[in-house]
């Protein structure tokens, strides 16, 4: 039985449609730009400020201790001053549902919240208001669902998962999120909800700011903290910022029909069924636990079957990459080329503007990964070739300005559960000499790095040549009870100045041999 699904493409989009009322008529009529978003605090442009950054951090229920509450109480020590906090996706596990919110977010991040660090339990996941500025995208769990015979049997066993569950929890209730209908309604200014004859005046009310685009939506710490869309932009001390759903432009691509094509999916069959192999070994052994043992726990015990669910839901996630790369039907599925071309729209202005000092993007998805099993994987492809035909639009626009600088400044993600720092070389696209950083290891299972070493190549041209260079990897090491868990965020420091330059400052929370201990990773990386 898959332990969840995920929704077409199609279905992603016209869900959250739905939800935003996207083709309403009052929107054009009012000036209105869906996808602006303003944070008007009266920064001044060519001051030094510092964000935060998030991802992958739901960590469940708290079977040894709670890294992701580590990792937040660590973010409000090193960073109490931090003008906004942007998450990369995945913010709860293992589906993101409605019913993991109160324990999987308000719990932990209680102190951003009004009213959280009094009385986190009266706090609902659909009203949610932020002291400072969260500014999330979706990740692929953020939109899972649960099948129907999963939920209820999660539910028959529920007084032994309780009275055992540090044993043989999989941490799901009754459903998933209803095609991402959970983030909608705990983060999007969710207008579906809004009578017909109360929609202007709450437009009226909250789309406010002026931008060039048309007006936006105004987020105000404290009192309405809503984001206008599943993708969208803001621009704050004179940097562009661009937020992406990537789970919508990460179908695999099609393989190819002919001699190599045909080597390429016997590969993929056999490592289909290995997966599907090791996934039933470790689902007998959740199914087999001895209660006696449970009733009586050591200390190595829970961090076992901590290590064993991080297992299952990576060989999963792995088993769902190869299965939609195998399915004829995926050269059918719809890609979000709607959000690509605002994209390449948005860089250009960006670049037009003389006012612009930056340009950061974030999203879920890594299109440059050294993580154990994410560079293959069929959905990392996708996105990088999207990406390098937006990123090639955008420079054949733009060139006579970029005088040898990279096209954008820094890209941010999740997904794979580290922290990573990633710089591309000679790709061979205008996705040469761009930082990459990797925010994904804020809460669940960590993740090794490969094997193969840092360097990353590709073939080009008959060729294989190195396309990126991981400079650092902050993951999951060693053996046995010297394991070691150094859970993570990213505090970025930008310097002021005209030019922009900015500072990388991996904050790190780390579990190892029952103890923690925090530290700042060094060396520390600078941008040029």
């Amino acid at each position: 039985m898959k332990l969840v699904s995920d929704p077409p493409i199609e279905r992603k989009i016209a869900k959250m449609h739905e939800r935003m009322r996207w083709n309403h008529p009052l929107f054009e009529q009012m000036g209105i730009d869906r996808t602006q978003l303003v944070l008007d605090d009266g920064s001044d442009p060519e001051q030094g400020f510092t964000f935060c950054v998030l991802g992958d951090s739901g960590n469940g229920l708290h079977r040894r201790d709670s890294p992701q509450r580590r990792v937040a109480e660590l973010m409000m020590q090193t960073a109490p001053s931090a003008r906004f906090i942007l998450h990369t996706g995945d913010v709860v596990y293992l589906v993101g549902s409605s019913e993991q919110y109160p324990e999987n977010f308000i719990k932990p991040y209680r102190e951003l919240l009004v009213g959280g660090d009094r009385h986190p339990a009266q706090i609902s996941y659909d009203s949610m208001v932020f002291n400072r500025p969260f500014l999330p995208v979706l990740g692929n769990h953020d939109y899972y669902d649960l099948p129907l015979a999963y939920g209820v049997l999660s539910q028959l066993l529920r007084p032994l998962r309780q009275a055992f569950r540090y044993q043989i929890d999989l941490d799901v209730g009754w459903h998933g999120s209803y095609q991402g209908d959970a983030y909608a309604r705990a983060f999007l200014d969710y207008l579906k909800d809004i009578p017909e004859s109360a929609l202007q005046q709450h437009l009226e009310r909250h789309y406010t700011a002026q931008t060039a685009t048309g007006k936006g939506l105004h987020y105000q710490p404290g009192q309405f903290t809503r984001i206008p869309n599943r993708y969208y932009r803001f621009r704050y001390g004179g940097i562009d910022f661009f937020a992406l759903d990537s789970n919508t432009f990460n179908a695999p691509l099609p393989i190819e029909s002919n001699e190599g094509g045909n080597r390429h999916r016997q590969s993929l069959l056999a490592d289909l069924d290995r997966l599907q192999a090791e996934r039933e070994e470790h689902m007998q052994v959740v199914q087999n636990v001895d209660p006696d043992r449970a009733a009586q726990p050591t200390a190595e015990a829970p961090e076992f079957l901590d290590e064993l669910l991080g297992k299952i839901e990576h060989i999963e996630e792995s088993i769902r990459d190869l299965e939609k790369q195998l399915d004829p039907n995926t050269v059918h599925e719809q890609i979000d080329f709607e959000q690509l071309e605002w994209l390449e729209r948005g860089l250009v202005a960006s670049w037009q503007d003389k006012t612009v000092r930056g340009r950061m993007i974030y999203f879920h998805h890594p299109p440059y990964v050294t993580e154990a099993t994410k560079w293959h994987q069929g959905q990392t492809l996708a996105v990088r070739h999207y990406l390098r035909e937006v990123f090639d639009r955008v420079e054949s626009q733009v060139k006579h300005l970029i005088d040898n600088r990279p096209l954008v400044d820094l890209v941010l993600s999740g997904h794979a559960h580290c922290f990573e720092y990633l710089e591309t070389l000679a790709t061979g696209h205008a996705d040469r000499g761009i930082k990459w950083v990797i925010c994904g290891g804020s809460g669940f299972s960590l993740r090794r790095q490969r094997t193969e070493g840092n360097i990353l190549q590709e073939r080009i041209d008959g060729k294989l040549q190195d396309v990126a260079v991981s400079h650092q990897f902050i993951g999951k090491t060693g053996q046995g009870s010297n394991k070691h868990h150094p859970y993570s965020f990213l505090q970025v420091d930008v310097l002021p100045g005209q030019t922009l330059q900015f500072r990388l400052k991996p904050q790190v929370a780390e579990y190892h041999q029952l103890h923690w201990k925090s530290y700042t990773s060094e060396p520390d990386v600078r941008s040029i």
